[in-house]
């Protein structure tokens, strides 16, 4: 039987140590990418959340861009809720409220339209656990 051979990951000459194989990269970034896009679809339209793809996009883009990481950080509009929530893990009022409203919408929505009773069941588990979530998070210090 022949021995199989592993081939090692090489990292380009640039990369820091313990960094992921480019295409793995790739792949975080792609992710991190698309969730700035659903993020950014999310500030405009009023049923998409925003916090939770920036969130997501700002940890996926800490595995493959420190540009794209420091440029979400720095942005007027993401950069203020992410750092609230590295900093502090705390969400805004106007965010936390808005989320519980929009939990609160979609549960009455579901009792309206769906009809399988184990599909509301966890569902409703669902919605109640991120509404627990979010309840007890604080607010930012000094935020309105």
């Amino acid at each position: 039987m022949a021995a199989k051979r592993y081939k090692t990951q090489r990292h380009k000459a640039g990369d820091p140590p313990g960094s992921a194989p480019a295409p793995i990269r790739r792949a975080w970034q792609g992710l991190a990418v698309a969730c700035v896009g659903l993020g950014g679809i999310g500030a405009v339209l009023p049923l998409v959340p925003t916090t939770p793809f920036l969130l997501l996009a700002a940890w996926a883009a800490s595995r493959s861009s420190p540009e794209l990481h420091e440029w979400l950080y720095q942005h007027p509009r993401y950069g203020p809720l992410l750092r609230d929530w590295r900093d502090h893990r705390a969400l805004r009022p106007r965010v936390k409220c808005l989320a519980l409203l929009l939990i609160v919408a979609s549960w009455l929505i579901m009792m309206m339209t769906v009809d399988s009773n184990p599909v509301r069941l966890l569902a409703s588990l669902v919605m109640l656990t991120v509404a627990v979530f979010l309840a007890t998070r604080p607010a930012h210090p000094g935020a309105s």
